[in-house]
């Protein structure tokens, strides 16, 4: 691993993007516990009780679902700089922003497979109205027993047409750290856990075998336990919201999680535990296939959906199965693109 300093420190927030913005904002506020913290224009800023930033997620009405763009934050101005220089040759760049509500000015460009992304650096604190400050000094705002009250944003896992390329852009020209990886016996790469801190994942990259590029896999928060994340499981039972895989533990990453489609039809995961990586040497993990088809850590089998379906769809009928309501475009007047 390169032991040079990080240019970039985490991702700040995820842009999601929904054709039921009514819906999308009850199941996030009311189901997962999160604050409404601003509302501008189309997107609505949602954060979880112990995020530092204003905000982990942008909630923004579109024709489609699946993600708007990824957020990361760099260490520093020159950081920033160093980041974009690093970017600008491989044709990827889209430009700068003047930012954002919460954040100063970023640099918007692509990964390989087409995801949007921003960098910045300039980053609000969050300070709480009076109703939710802590009686603690040293957590940003009070806790919110609602839902499956979420604490803060965690990773992000996005579907690839080819992992190894996305890979190294972001090894190379983003900084992040690879931890594990997947390699087929033909020596595919099926996917990759990657971060800019010590956790074991924020950016993960898995294969698309339904053939699409650019999409969406799922969104995750964090929760501080397991009994907490086995609560949410049941408080989703109660509410109806579709749970595609059961609480169990991941083999790859070690963390706990529950994953659910919100009603756009984006997945979304509440997780707990993981691995923490200090070793300034570390290797990266390398999982083969056959360690892969034994399922996750307790040999709970992977649900076949978990990699086939993403957002947005491809084509007339979803690779997954029917999941009320549907990723569907809606018949809307007026609908944004």
């Amino acid at each position: 691993m390169n032991g040079a300093a990080p240019d970039l420190a985490h991702i700040a927030h995820c842009e999601l993007l929904t054709p039921y913005p009514d819906d999308s904002l009850r199941f996030f506020v009311e189901l997962f516990g999160m604050q409404i913290e601003h509302q501008e224009g189309q997107s609505v800023f949602l954060r979880g009780w112990g995020e530092y930033q204003p905000y982990g997620l942008k909630l923004t009405e579109s024709r489609l679902p699946g993600l708007g763009h990824c957020a990361i934050r760099a260490w520093s101005p020159e950081a920033l700089e160093r980041r974009v220089a690093a970017i600008e040759p491989t044709g990827l760049g889209d430009g700068w922003s003047d930012g954002d509500h919460g954040h100063g000015p970023a640099y918007r460009f692509r990964d390989p497979d087409g995801h949007h992304f921003e960098l910045f650096y300039e980053q609000d604190r969050y300070v709480p109205p009076e109703e939710l400050r802590p009686r603690l000094k040293n957590v940003p705002q009070r806790h919110v027993d609602r839902g499956a009250s979420v604490k803060r944003f965690d990773h992000i896992n996005v579907l690839a047409s080819d992992v190894r390329a996305n890979r190294a852009f972001c090894t190379e020209q983003l900084g992040f750290r690879l931890y594990e990886q997947v390699v087929l016996d033909n020596g595919t790469e099926a996917g990759a856990w990657m971060s800019l801190t010590i956790a074991a994942h924020e950016l993960v990259y898995t294969a698309d075998h339904a053939g699409g590029q650019g999409r969406l896999h799922h969104l995750a928060w964090f929760v501080d336990t397991r009994e907490e994340l086995l609560r949410a499981a049941d408080f989703f039972l109660d509410h109806d919201v579709p749970i595609e895989a059961a609480p169990s533990k991941h083999a790859v990453a070690q963390g706990m999680f529950l994953y659910v489609y919100e009603p756009a039809g984006n997945r979304v995961e509440v997780t707990t535990g993981t691995h923490f990586i200090y070793d300034p040497a570390f290797e990266p993990v390398v999982w083969t296939e056959a360690e892969r088809a034994r399922g996750q850590a307790w040999g709970v089998a992977t649900v076949e959906t978990f990699h086939t379906y993403g957002t947005p769809e491809l084509g007339d009928k979803p690779p997954g199965p029917p999941i009320p309501p549907t990723s569907q475009v809606p018949e809307l007047p007026g609908a944004l693109a």
